[in-house]
């Protein structure tokens, strides 16, 4: 192997190696090896959509633009500012939604079964009230099912327009039922099964949606004060634009938001795409020895 090639090797391996640590936590090589080398039946077989959708790289712009949409329910960004920690330990919470996703996913049955009891459990000690006075409760079937409406749809938006192979329309409303199994397994009652009832259900919700401070808040750290070295913020800032370019387009004015348009928005586009191509090339497996 020539010095180019070598040092191309270890380029990729270092980036990896980075992205990984901090998407995965000190114990993702432990639950990478767990959660795909135990035998056992899954809840989805490899030629399943949301497989393809979970293990994409444009799951980086997809996780991102979907906690600004979840953050617009004031229910639900009131029990997040709360409770769950995300200015203190932004990268845990990462690494716990990131573990929790690759288990339903990819793990076993059991696995699976007890990740989503874990999650109920800490969902049903989770309640209060928000500043205006309303009552939450984060084991809510109702306010558990915008949650995951705003998930995959954020999810699926992304891997439509950054998936290293984007679904035919078939694929697409696979992929919706694939994650109805994780959702009534967490107890969302009826949650949509194809993407009609997907697009039906996130308008439902529109009468409830608004900016609160918690979420413009919540929106300011996301944005523009990223627990990030200097050199990493760049990319992530066009991370960040593709990712409020994702969102449905009444989403970006409720958070005073504006997304690019006309020649800049195809600018933005582009790095979009670059980027998922550098992770994906970056995190892809080693290429197995001939022989």
């Amino acid at each position: 192997m020539d010095t180019t090639a070598t040092g191309s090797v270890k380029l990729r391996e270092r980036l990896g190696s980075m992205l990984f640590a901090r998407v995965a936590g000190p114990s993702g090589p432990a639950n990478r090896a767990r959660i795909h080398c135990t035998p056992g039946p899954r809840w989805f077989g490899p030629e399943r959509p949301i497989r393809t959708v979970h293990g994409d790289a444009s799951m980086f712009i997809g996780g991102l633009s979907a906690l600004l949409l979840q953050s617009l329910h004031p229910l639900a960004m009131a029990a997040v500012s709360a409770h769950s920690g995300f200015r203190g330990d932004p990268w845990g919470r990462l690494q716990r939604t990131s573990t929790f996703l690759a288990v339903t996913t990819y793990g076993t049955a059991q696995d699976a079964q007890e990740a989503v009891d874990r999650v109920r459990a800490v969902h049903e000690r989770i309640r209060g009230t928000t500043t205006a006075g309303e009552p939450y409760r984060a084991a809510d079937p109702h306010l558990l099912g915008w949650v995951h409406a705003a998930e995959v749809d954020s999810f699926l938006r992304a891997h439509q327009r950054f998936g290293a192979h984007p679904l035919d329309p078939a694929g697409c409303d696979a992929y919706v039922a694939d994650t109805a199994v994780v959702a009534t397994a967490l107890g969302v009652v009826d949650p949509p099964r194809d993407r009609a009832a997907l697009t039906a259900l996130l308008s439902a919700y529109r009468p409830e949606l608004r900016a609160t401070p918690e979420a413009l808040d919540a929106a300011r750290f996301i944005l523009r004060h990223p627990p990030l070295p200097w050199p990493a913020r760049v990319p992530y800032a066009l991370l960040a634009a593709n990712a409020i370019a994702l969102l449905p387009p009444w989403a970006p004015a409720l958070m005073g938001l504006r997304p690019v348009t006309g020649p800049r928005a195809a600018s933005v586009r582009l790095s979009g795409h670059a980027l998922t191509r550098t992770i994906r090339w970056a995190m892809a497996p080693p290429a197995r020895p001939p022989g």
